[in-house]
């Protein structure tokens, strides 16, 4: 009873981030990739159907399965994905032209985030 419980949590859970992870795609403050790495891990320890849908998905699953296997990124993807940073930030930044305060947390976060992208290992 108690693995099914605790299997149930992980496979709503791992829902619950790809639910963020598309989100992110919209957002700019919401990172698309970690959310949909950690769903990954949590359908590895609760279902298999849905770990393999994730790593056989057209969009993300060469990316998620180069992470599983190797725990690196392609080149070309920290490529796109610092410039979807950018360019997503940008235009958050000049819509907010009149709220400084919020430009401010905007460009520390992107900053935050890009320097998260360059760390990460290469293939």
């Amino acid at each position: 009873m108690k693995k099914t419980i605790t299997r149930i949590a992980l496979i709503c859970l791992g829902w619950f981030f790809i639910l963020l992870g598309v989100v992110g795609i919209v957002l700019p403050i919401l990172p698309t990739t970690p959310f949909l790495i950690l769903a990954l891990a949590l359908f590895a320890r609760s279902s298999p159907r849905f770990h393999l849908m994730l790593l056989n998905n057209r969009w993300v699953g060469a990316s998620l399965k180069q992470w599983e296997e190797k725990k690196s990124v392609s080149r070309q993807t920290k490529r796109n994905a610092s410039i979807l940073v950018a360019i997503s930030f940008s235009i958050s930044i000049a819509i907010l032209h009149e709220r400084v305060e919020l430009q401010t947390f905007l460009i520390v976060m992107a900053i935050v985030l890009l320097f998260f992208i360059k760390r990460l290992k290469e293939a």
